[in-house]
C-alpha cells in the first residue's frame, strides 16, 4: 500500500533531484559516473528494473555529448553485469522511450532502461490487468545491487 499511495508526480525532475541529492540509499542511486547515474527505478516493472540517466538535464539523445553517451553506455554494460551477477536472469529489454507519446514517463530528462526478464516472469500483468507484481522489496533490491557497486 505504501507503494500505490505514493504514486503522486513530485516536484521538479527526479532526476535532478537524485544526483544533485547526498542520499543515494534514499534516492536508489546504484552509481555515478562524471556525465550519468545508475537509479533503481521507484516503479519497476520487474526486479532490479534500473534506469541510466545523464546528469546534464536534457529531453533527447541528440541533446547528448560523446562523452554523455558513452558514460550511459558504459553504466548500462556495468548495470547488466551486476544484474546476471545477482539475480541471474534470462535476458534483458534495454531501451529508450523518448517523448512522452513513445512512452516517456519523464520526457524531459534523457534516460534508459534496463529491464530483468525471466522465462515465465509476470510482465504481462502490467499491460493486461493495469498491476504490477515484485517478489522483493526496493530497499531489499538496492542493498543486493549496491555492494557490487562498491557501497
Amino acid at each position: 500500500m505504501a507503494w500505490i499511495g505514493a504514486a503522486t508526480k513530485p516536484p521538479g525532475c527526479i532526476f535532478c533531484t537524485a544526483y544533485s541529492s547526498n542520499d543515494d540509499r534514499g534516492q536508489m542511486v546504484l552509481a555515478r559516473t562524471e556525465h550519468a547515474f545508475l537509479i533503481l527505478n521507484a516503479y519497476p516493472y520487474a526486479s532490479g528494473h534500473l534506469m541510466v540517466a545523464l546528469r546534464r538535464h536534457v529531453a533527447a539523445i541528440t541533446d547528448a555529448s560523446l562523452p554523455e553517451c558513452t558514460d550511459i553506455m558504459l553504466l548500462v554494460q556495468r548495470g547488466v553485469n551486476v544484474l546476471t551477477e545477482e539475480y541471474r536472469p534470462g535476458g534483458y529489454n534495454i531501451g529508450v522511450n523518448q517523448g512522452a507519446v513513445a512512452g516517456a514517463g519523464i520526457a524531459d530528462h534523457f534516460h534508459m532502461h534496463i529491464v530483468p526478464r525471466w522465462s515465465g516472469d509476470s510482465s504481462f500483468m502490467q499491460s493486461i490487468g493495469e498491476v504490477r507484481v515484485l517478489p522483493e522489496a526496493l530497499d531489499r533490491t538496492w542493498e543486493r545491487l549496491q555492494r557490487h557497486f562498491g557501497g
